[in-house]
């Protein structure tokens, strides 16, 4: 038996695949400490000594409350502002101004974006902070018409980005002055989005493993720096999912690491400047 702060080969392997059926998050046997130092507070928590204990008590346990417990811990919610700038280029300078033309054009009513895995809400108010600003820059075009969904599958990440509350750290990654000037307010120590921002944005509580098909379709998915966590399977299972919720001829975003020629056929490489995005065939 293992005490609270070392984890065998065995129980890491039980733990590991359970964390993989329930979240699609896949470790490799080199991410042993990851899930000794992340769950050994949440072992300990609920009074064992032993991650098999643990494990066995969480197998066993039918209101999933320390399922969802275990992932939240093992869950990596690295982010920021603006991430490889790029794709809100993109955003800004080709798509956006795509779907406005055939709003103006009256062959559209409005626009639909995913951002999944959304952490702390930075991707989604990035994406708003895009929108806002190409609205400034064409004064005739209504941001309202645009509608974000950022999911994620953490309750705490969650209530993290609706309250849009961020310390001087958060702020400080990625996050143009100018940005910060015009779209949030000092609250003490933290600064808080603006609620132009946040009318944007719905957050929902999503796990990629499982079907989101009722979610409806969509024009512009993010699904950025996620995949690489997930094993084959699961990936192609997500990106599939991804292509049948996307409107004919809508549009990916995947992390700059994350290359989807290995997972499917079912998109098109797009490239701007120095980044790729991806178009659903047909």
């Amino acid at each position: 038996m293992s005490n609270r702060f070392t984890i065998s080969l065995t129980e890491f392997q039980l733990l590991r695949d359970y964390i993989e059926q329930h979240s699609g998050i896949s470790l490799s046997d080199d991410k042993m400490y990851l899930i000794e130092t992340r769950l050994s507070p949440l072992m300990v928590e609920s009074g064992f000594q032993s991650y098999r204990d643990f494990y066995h008590f969480a197998i066993q346990d039918s209101s999933n409350r320390i399922r969802h417990k275990i992932i939240e811990a093992i869950s990596t919610n690295e982010t920021f502002w603006f991430r490889d700038t790029y794709p809100f280029a993109i955003l800004n300078e080709v798509l956006l101004r795509q779907y406005a033309d055939d709003i103006k054009n009256r062959q559209r009513k409005r626009i639909k974006i995913w951002s999944a895995a959304c952490s702390t809400g930075q991707e989604p108010g990035s994406i708003a902070m895009t929108i806002l600003e190409f609205a400034r820059r064409n004064p005739w075009f209504d941001p309202s018409l645009v509608e974000i969904i950022a999911t994620d599958i953490s309750k705490i990440m969650l209530f993290l980005a609706t309250a849009g509350r961020y310390d001087s750290l958060s702020m400080s990654r990625g996050l143009p002055l100018e940005m910060k000037e015009r779209y949030f307010t000092k609250s003490g120590s933290v600064w808080v989005i603006n609620d132009d921002v946040k009318k944007l944005i719905t957050y929902k509580q999503i796990n990629l493993i499982e079907s989101f098909h009722h979610y409806g379709r969509h024009d512009i998915i993010f699904c950025r720096n996620v995949l690489i966590y997930f094993a084959k399977e699961q990936k192609q299972m997500i990106i599939k999912q991804i292509a049948e919720l996307l409107r004919p001829g809508g549009y990916l975003f995947l992390g700059a690491s994350e290359p989807i020629i290995y997972y499917s056929q079912e998109y098109e490489m797009m490239r701007h400047a120095l980044g790729l995005y991806y178009q659903v065939k047909g």
